[in-house]
């Protein structure tokens, strides 16, 4: 049964020095893991077909299905603040668009699919533990309700990788609004190629935001449009406590969604400074560093776009300023606001927000777990029997107790929302440790049921789940992982 996708594909029919044009390179023998028949549905996909011997085969890149023009993306970056002037897919190939049920066009990505031209002497292979990551992770975030890429599908390729150790190969395959990046831009910025700046600026124009079209300053209102949706995003991450891990330029989708799952993870015990990612050695992609790092990369954005907000330097600069100077009060009343609503507040509740700001304080000092506390408050706002699952997450309970009367009368004089705080305040994350164990699971012993049975709980964030309730509990020090990596 071989899989129909309705291709409609438009960045291929971008000028050729956009991409490098190249089918993926086939593998030896291909398994399937898992199909998302949900969302291959839809997309109007057949996920049965896809789940099928033909369409495992398309899903390791061993066909090329019909209607597909398979392309590399060219892009650049700024990585760990370094500008590295050609970056591109070095694994990803982008078979083709397809329209969904939605109306909205989606690109349908091979990751692993071999190397291509921006391979950079790398394999073009993904390892079995990273796509499997990216997968937990990427449909996590999507029953949060963050802005986020999608897994589709993952296979085996009964290959072996060669990265620390030999490790099983696979092939993921992501859905994504588009894979336009802050490095897209800077690409060709850095060739001075002007005309290809506003070729993809008119393209992210008419793709991503349309009503930036008819500003009578069409190049500010889609840098305002992408500072808004970035500041927007962020924001979300840190009311999940989500650490990217990796935010470089090339990792930033002009889309705003969160792209490119590599050493991500999501915090345990709440602390600001937190970084687990291996390569991030001096922490510049800490958890508290996010929204600043979100305005540094726009500003990278917002130079390659000079050129096209007007025709004079100065004036460009000062309009590109104008734009970004929007971001901070956007992400600031986002962030805000959620937090409010994370201890059942009004969101522009100024009290909220000093309530909030002072709990965070009390919890970085006695290292209670970030999702835990504030599940326990949305229990202790229905039943002061809450209480107890609260206070136990602080090392000093006391510090709980003296700031919890504040905000008992916070909440008598709002007249909270339980559900809204409940739907603030998620049961359920990937914990570290549990997707490392899944991984392991599967990497070590070719078990997929970890895998399966984590993506099930994690599908439900909000719902508490009492047959599960081993999934909601922060690491014990054996457990706890103090590095994750990227699967380069």
């Amino acid at each position: 049964m071989t899989p129909q996708f309705r291709f409609d594909n438009t960045y291929a029919k971008l000028p050729e020095r956009f991409f490098a044009r190249l089918p993926p390179t086939q593998v030896a023998a291909p398994q399937p893991i898992r199909v998302n028949v949900a969302l291959a549905e839809s997309l109007g996909l057949d996920g049965e077909a896809l789940a099928s011997p033909a369409g495992t085969a398309v899903l390791a890149g061993n066909v090329v299905p019909a209607g597909a023009d398979p392309v590399a993306q060219a892009y650049a970056g700024h990585q760990f603040g370094n500008f590295v002037p050609q970056l591109g897919d070095g694994r990803a190939i982008l078979l083709g668009e397809i329209v969904g049920g939605d109306g909205v066009r989606r690109d349908i990505t091979l990751k692993g699919a071999g190397p291509t031209p921006f391979s950079r002497r790398g394999d073009g292979r993904a390892a079995l533990g990273p796509v499997l990551r990216e997968y937990i992770v990427s449909e996590a975030m999507a029953a949060l309700g963050v802005p986020t890429t999608r897994a589709l599908a993952a296979v085996t390729t009964g290959e072996a990788v060669w990265r620390e150790a030999v490790l099983p190969g696979a092939v993921f395959t992501r859905v994504a609004a588009s894979h336009i990046r802050t490095g897209t831009f800077q690409y060709f910025a850095a060739r001075r190629d002007t005309e290809a700046l506003r070729l993809l600026a008119d393209y992210t124009i008419a793709r991503h935001y349309p009503e930036a079209a008819d500003a009578a300053e069409p190049y500010r209102a889609l840098l305002e449009a992408v500072a808004a949706r970035q500041a927007d995003l962020v924001a979300q991450w840190l009311l999940i406590g989500f650490i990217h891990g990796v935010m470089n330029t090339d990792n930033m989708s002009v889309a705003g969604e969160t792209i490119d799952y590599g050493p991500c993870a999501f915090m345990d015990a709440y602390d600001p400074g937190t970084v687990l990612s291996s390569i991030d050695q001096q922490g510049r992609y800490a958890y508290g560093n996010q929204p600043s790092i979100a305005h540094w990369n726009l500003t990278r954005l917002a130079e390659t776009l000079l050129p096209l907000l007007a025709d004079n330097e100065d004036a460009a600069i000062e309009t590109a300023k104008a734009a970004l100077a929007s971001f901070r009060p956007r992400f600031m009343a986002a962030y805000e606001a959620g937090l409010c609503r994370k201890l059942g507040l009004p969101a522009a509740s100024p009290q909220g927000v000093e309530l909030v700001q002072d709990l965070l304080q009390r919890m970085s000092e006695n290292a209670a777990d970030f999702t835990l506390t504030f599940r326990s408050l949305a229990d202790a706002a229905q039943d002061v029997a809450g209480d107890a699952a609260a206070r136990a997450q602080f090392t000093d309970p006391a510090a709980y107790d003296s700031w919890a009367p504040a905000w008992r009368q916070a909440l008598a004089n709002a007249g909270h929302d339980p559900v809204a705080m409940r739907h603030a305040n998620p049961a359920f994350i990937p914990r570290n440790h549990q997707v490392e164990a899944a991984i392991t699971a599967a990497v070590e012993r070719g078990d997929f049921t970890p895998f399966t049975d984590l993506l099930a709980v994690l599908a439900r964030p909000r719902d508490d789940q009492p047959e599960n309730a081993r999934y909601r509990l922060p690491p014990k020090p054996e457990e706890r992982v103090r590095a994750t990596f990227c699967g380069t």
